[in-house]
C-alpha cells in the first residue's frame, strides 16, 4: 500500500504541472532537496509527531518530485521546436517514415523522423507530422507508395504545432506534445522528393513495417469489407481503419473499449500462449526437472504480451497491461507473493515516469480506472458468488464506477453498455480476438473470414442494441465538485457486500452513496438571466461557427467548415453544444453555402436537432433537407428571445435572387440587440453589399461588437463601414497561418485606429461574450484555459 500512496502522489505532481500556464523556474530543484532533505531526517531521526509530520511530509516531497520532473520532461521537449522564421518556408529535409502511413483519397498522412536538414541555417525540430496531397492538375496520377522505415529526401513547409481552443473539445496540441511531434507542415512538389532507401534498420521501425504487412494483407483477404477495419484494428491498433458508421454503433453500446487493443486483449494473448508453453514444457521431464513449468510459462506469456503490445503500438492501455504482467512474472519468478494495490502503484510510477504527459490522455484515466474498480471491487468482500455471478458484478461496477469519469471526459455515457459487454466481451475475448491474431500469422489468413463472420454476427445485434431509443445518455459537462462527490459515492456504493447483487445486500447504509451521485445530474450550467445574451464565437479555423443563447433559447449561426473526412460539426461544435447542456437548437442559421461557413451543418444536426432553419442556400441544398421548417433568410424577419431582439438586415428578396451564385454577396447579416449592447454579425459580405446597407439601414448598423466581415478579407470592412458600424470589439475568425493572408493587415490596422479592442480566433481561440449587467464582458478561451505547451507566437510579433 505505501507504493500505492507515494504514486498517487508522483502522478498529482505531473497533473499539477500540465495545469500550468508556464513552465517554472527549475531553481525550485534547490527547496525541494531541502524539503527532501528535512522529510528524511524527520522519518530517521524522530518519534512520535514529528515522525509523523515527516511521514506527511515525505507524500509533499514526492508530489514535489513528479512536478519537477515532468518539469523537466516539458523543458527538454519543447527545447526541440520549429523557429517562427522558418514557418512557411521551404525546407529540405532527409529523414525516415517513422510509422505506418495513413492513406485517403486526397493525402498520405504520416511522422516523419528528421535525420538531416539540406537547407542551410533551417532549424526543423527531430519529428514532425507530414501530409502529401494529391496534386490537383494531375488528379490521375497515382499517390506516392511509402512505407514505415523507408529514408526519403522531401521537401517540405513546415508550422509550429496549433489546433482550435475550445470550450469541451480536445486540446490538439497537447496530443501533439505528447507524441512528441513538434511540428507539422506538408511535402511540396519537386523534382527530387524521392526515396532514398527501402529499409533503414531499427527495431523500432521493424514493428511498424510488421504492422503495416499485416494491414496490408488483411484488406488484400477483406477487399471494401467495412468489418475488415474492426479486424485491423484489433491486430495492429491501427482504429482510424474503422467505419465512422461502426464507430457511433459502438459508443452507443459502451464497447468502443473492445475494438481497440486494450489490457484486456494484451492479458489474453499473455495467457493463451502461458498455457500453451506450460503444457508443452510439463510434457519434456528432462526440462521439468531443470526449470519449473511454471516459469517459462510466464516467461513466454510476458514475451508474447510485449510484441502483441509493440505491435499494437504500445499505447497507454497496452503499456499498462505489459507492465503490470512484467510485475507479476518477476514477483512469481522469484517466488515472492505481490498484491494488486502494489503493482498498479509501480505501474502507475512507470508509465508517468515514462511518460508525463500521459495524464492528460483519456485512455490513462479509463485504463487505470478500470483496473482499480477491479480490485476495489474483488478486495475484502465474503461470501463471493459463483464465477457467472461474479463477472456479471465485476462489469455492473466498472459501468458503475466509470459513469462519472465518462460523463466529465466525454458528455456522454452507454446505458446498454452492460448488456451491449456481456454480449460483446466474451465473443471477442474468445472467439474475434484469438482468430484476428491467427490470421496475422502469414499462412493462416483463413482466420480472417471466420473471424469475419463472428463479428458481423455481433455487429448485428450491438447495431440493434445501438438503435433503442434509451441507448446513450447525453448531459452536460458536469462541474468538477459534482464529480468529486460522485466518485465518492460510487465507492460508497460498492462496498463490500454479500451475496446480492443489490445495494441493500451487505455494507449497510451503501444506499447514501445514490445521494452524492444525484449533483452529477441535477446541477445544471448557468445560463443567461433574462434580457442578457451570451455568445460564442468557436474558434473553427478558417471559417465561422457562432452560438447565440438567451435565458430559454439556443441558436447556431453557421457551421463551420468541412476538411476531407471530418468537418468542424462533429469535431467542435456538436462536443461544445454537448457539453453546454445544449441537447437542441431553436434556430440554425446559414449565412451563405460556401463550405466554410456551411460545412459543419450536417453533423450537427445529425446529432443536435434544429426547430427551424433560417439559410441563403438553394432549395435543393442538403442541409435544408434535414430540418422540416426552413425559410430562405431574408431581411425583414425578426423576432424577440427572453428581451433580446434578432433582426435580419440582409439580403433584401431581389438581391438574393438576382445574386444566387455570388454566395458571399448572399450572406445572411444579423443584428442582435440587448440593453447591455448589440452584436453585428455580416458573415462574408464584401464592400457592395455594405454599401448597400448604409444606404438602406444606416440606423441599424453601429454595434457593441462585431464579427469582422469575410474573415478581415481587404474585398471588406471599407473605412465608411467600419466608421458607421464603430464597434467597441472587432472580432476577426481566420484560421492559423491560413493561405489567403486574413485578416489582412490594412484591415486589422482599420479597425485598431477605429478605437475598436481587438480580438482573433487563431490567436485567442474562442471567444466568449457576456452581454449582462455592466455591459460587455469579453474573454477567450486561450486566456482561461493557457497551458504552458500553448503556442505565444502573437507574443513575439
Amino acid at each position: 500500500m505505501p507504493i500505492l500512496k507515494y504514486s498517487l502522489a508522483f502522478v498529482l505532481g505531473a497533473i499539477l504541472l500540465q495545469q500550468q500556464p508556464q513552465l517554472p523556474d527549475m531553481s525550485l530543484a534547490v527547496g525541494w532537496v531541502l524539503a527532501a532533505g528535512l522529510a528524511l531526517f524527520l522519518r530517521r531521526y524522530c518519534t512520535g509527531p514529528a515522525l509523523s509530520a515527516g511521514r506527511f511530509f515525505l507524500y509533499g516531497v514526492v508530489l514535489g518530485a513528479g512536478f519537477l520532473w515532468a518539469a523537466f520532461c516539458a523543458q527538454a521537449r519543447l527545447a526541440d521546436a520549429l523557429p517562427q522564421a522558418w514557418e512557411g518556408r521551404d525546407i529540405s529535409l532527409i529523414g525516415v517514415v517513422a510509422e505506418m502511413p495513413q492513406r485517403d483519397r486526397q493525402k498520405i498522412r504520416f511522422r516523419f523522423d528528421v535525420e538531416q536538414v539540406l537547407t542551410p541555417d533551417a532549424t526543423v525540430p527531430e519529428r514532425i507530422l507530414l501530409a502529401w496531397y494529391r496534386n490537383k492538375r494531375h488528379m490521375k496520377r497515382p499517390m506516392p507508395e511509402m512505407r514505415a522505415g523507408e529514408r526519403w529526401r522531401l521537401r517540405v513547409r513546415l508550422k509550429r504545432p496549433h489546433g482550435n481552443a475550445n470550450p469541451h473539445v480536445a486540446d490538439y496540441e497537447a496530443k501533439l506534445l505528447e507524441r512528441q511531434v513538434r511540428a507539422v507542415g506538408y511535402v511540396r512538389p519537386a523534382s527530387n522528393n524521392q526515396r532514398l532507401e527501402d529499409w533503414r534498420g531499427s527495431l523500432r521501425y521493424g514493428f511498424e513495417r510488421m504492422r503495416e504487412n499485416v494491414r496490408a494483407r488483411f484488406r488484400h483477404y477483406l477487399p471494401d469489407n467495412p468489418d475488415a477495419g474492426v479486424l485491423i484494428a484489433l491486430a495492429v491498433g491501427d482504429q482510424r481503419a474503422i467505419p465512422t458508421a461502426h464507430w457511433q454503433t459502438f459508443t452507443r453500446t459502451g464497447t468502443n473499449h473492445l475494438m481497440a487493443i486494450s489490457g484486456l486483449h494484451i492479458t489474453l494473448v499473455s495467457g493463451l500462449i502461458a498455457m500453451a508453453v506450460y503444457g508443452l514444457w510439463r510434457r519434456m521431464t528432462w526440462l521439468s526437472l531443470r526449470l519449473p513449468a511454471r516459469k517459462p510459462a510466464l516467461l513466454a506469456g510476458l514475451i508474447a504480451a510485449l510484441a502483441y503490445a509493440l505491435l499494437a503500438g504500445f499505447a497507454i492501455p497496452a503499456k499498462r497491461a505489459f507492465l503490470m504482467l512484467l510485475i507479476v512474472v518477476v514477483a512469481c519468478w522469484h517466488d515472492r507473493r505481490v498484491s494488486m494495490p502494489a503493482v498498479l502503484g509501480w505501474v502507475l510510477l512507470m508509465v508517468v515516469i515514462g511518460d508525463p504527459w500521459a495524464v492528460i490522455s483519456p485512455g490513462f484515466w479509463l485504463s487505470f480506472g478500470a483496473i482499480a474498480l477491479i480490485g476495489y471491487a474483488l478486495s475484502g468482500r465474503i461470501g463471493q458468488p459463483g464465477k457467472v455471478a461474479g463477472w456479471v458484478r465485476i462489469q455492473w461496477m466498472i459501468t458503475l464506477g466509470l459513469f462519472p469519469l465518462l460523463l466529465t471526459l466525454f458528455q456522454q455515457v452507454s446505458l446498454v453498455s452492460p448488456i451491449a459487454n456481456a454480449l460483446a466481451i466474451p465473443v471477442m475475448t474468445f472467439a474475434v480476438v484469438p482468430l484476428t491474431l491467427l490470421a496475422a500469422v502469414p499462412g493462416w489468413e483463413f482466420c480472417l473470414s471466420i473471424a469475419l463472420f463472428i463479428l458481423q454476427g455481433l455487429m448485428t445485434g450491438l447495431q440493434g442494441l445501438a438503435e433503442l431509443p434509451p441507448a446513450i445518455w447525453q448531459q452536460h459537462a458536469p462541474p468538477a465538485w459534482t464529480v468529486a462527490a460522485a466518485v465518492a459515492g460510487v465507492l460508497w456504493l460498492m462496498l463490500p457486500g454479500g451475496p446480492g447483487l443489490g445495494i441493500r445486500a451487505g455494507f449497510p447504509a451503501r444506499w447514501l452513496g445514490l445521494l452524492m451521485v444525484l449533483p452529477l445530474f441535477l446541477v445544471f450550467p448557468d445560463r443567461p438571466a433574462e434580457g442578457e445574451l451570451w455568445l460564442d464565437v468557436l474558434d473553427v479555423g478558417q471559417g465561422l461557427a457562432v452560438v447565440a443563447r438567451t435565458r430559454d433559447h439556443a441558436m447556431l449561426y453557421d457551421a463551420g467548415p468541412s476538411y476531407g473526412d471530418s468537418d468542424s460539426g462533429k469535431r467542435i461544435i456538436v462536443p461544445y453544444l454537448r457539453g453546454e447542456g445544449i441537447r437542441a437548437l431553436d434556430l440554425m442559421i446559414i449565412s451563405h453555402a460556401d463550405s466554410d461557413h456551411s460545412g459543419g451543418a450536417l453533423s450537427v444536426l445529425q446529432v443536435v436537432p434544429a426547430r427551424m432553419l433560417l439559410a441563403s442556400l438553394g432549395q435543393d441544398h442538403p442541409v435544408r433537407q434535414q430540418v422540416a421548417v426552413n425559410r430562405n433568410c431574408l431581411a425583414g424577419i425578426a423576432w424577440v428571445w427572453d428581451g433580446v431582439h434578432f433582426e435580419v438586415l440582409h439580403p433584401r428578396q431581389p438581391s438574393y435572387l438576382a445574386q444566387r451564385h455570388n454566395t458571399n454577396e448572399s450572406s445572411c447579416v444579423l443584428k442582435i440587440t440587448t440593453r447591455h449592447g448589440s452584436v453585428l454579425l455580416p458573415a462574408d459580405i464584401g464592400r457592395s453589399t455594405e454599401s448597400e446597407l448604409l444606404r438602406q439601414v444606416p440606423g441599424l448598423l453601429p454595434a457593441t461588437v462585431l464579427i469582422v466581415p469575410h474573415h478581415g478579407s481587404k474585398s471588406s470592412s471599407s473605412q465608411s463601414f467600419v466608421r458607421q458600424v464603430n464597434p467597441a470589439y472587432a472580432i476577426f475568425t481566420a484560421g492559423y497561418r491560413n493561405p489567403f493572408g486574413h485578416p489582412r493587415a490594412e484591415v486589422v490596422n482599420r479597425y485598431r485606429v477605429q478605437g475598436s479592442t481587438l480580438r482573433r480566433s487563431d490567436r485567442d481561440g474562442a471567444i466568449l461574450l457576456r452581454f449582462a449587467q455592466g455591459g460587455v464582458e469579453i474573454d477567450s478561451w486561450r486566456a482561461l484555459k493557457r497551458r504552458y505547451w500553448h503556442d505565444r507566437w502573437f507574443e513575439e510579433e
